[in-house]
């Protein structure tokens, strides 16, 4: 949800929420798209490619995570919006660390699909991995399709 803060005069500010939220769209507009992004972020072997990348959020125990959801022909990705640490180092350089998440395709055992009992329209996504951990995602943006590569991806690997 984009807040938006109008001060006495004329201009309008974004609060840091916004700011944040915006920061890994730009980043990923700012290298050329998704699929750039993806095999910059998560290194890309080759022969894979990117079949979808998703606005989610992941749950975990903290509470909900806002980034992207990507898709390829190897593995299950996620990135997180903003980042969850940021660091001063020597140099005066800050170095940042976004939440990261990477599945292997031939790691997950399940994936499968839920809803909210009282609210329908809030689905879930959950993927077990061959260990029995669990990873829920929800609120992705077309979810349908989401869900639809992730099951072709893990029905190609034997």
């Amino acid at each position: 949800l984009l807040r938006v803060a109008a001060p006495r005069s004329n201009f309008v500010h974004f609060d840091l929420t916004a700011k944040s939220k915006l920061s890994l769209g730009v980043k990923i507009l700012q290298i050329r798209g998704a699929e750039q992004f993806f095999r910059t972020t998560f290194s890309m072997k080759e022969g894979e490619q990117l079949l979808k990348a998703s606005k989610c959020c992941l749950s975990t125990t903290s509470g909900p995570v806002a980034g992207r959801l990507f898709i390829s022909t190897d593995k299950l990705a996620f990135c997180s919006d903003k980042p969850i640490a940021k660091l001063a180092c020597p140099s005066g350089q800050s170095l940042t660390f976004h939440y990261k998440v990477v599945i292997p395709l031939a790691k997950i055992k399940r994936a499968s699909q839920s809803e909210n009992v009282k609210k329908p329209s809030q689905k879930y996504l959950q993927v077990v991995t061959a260990d029995e951990f669990d990873f829920w995602f929800m609120g992705c943006l077309d979810f349908k399709r989401t869900f639809k590569f992730l099951q072709q991806a893990v029905s190609q690997i034997p």
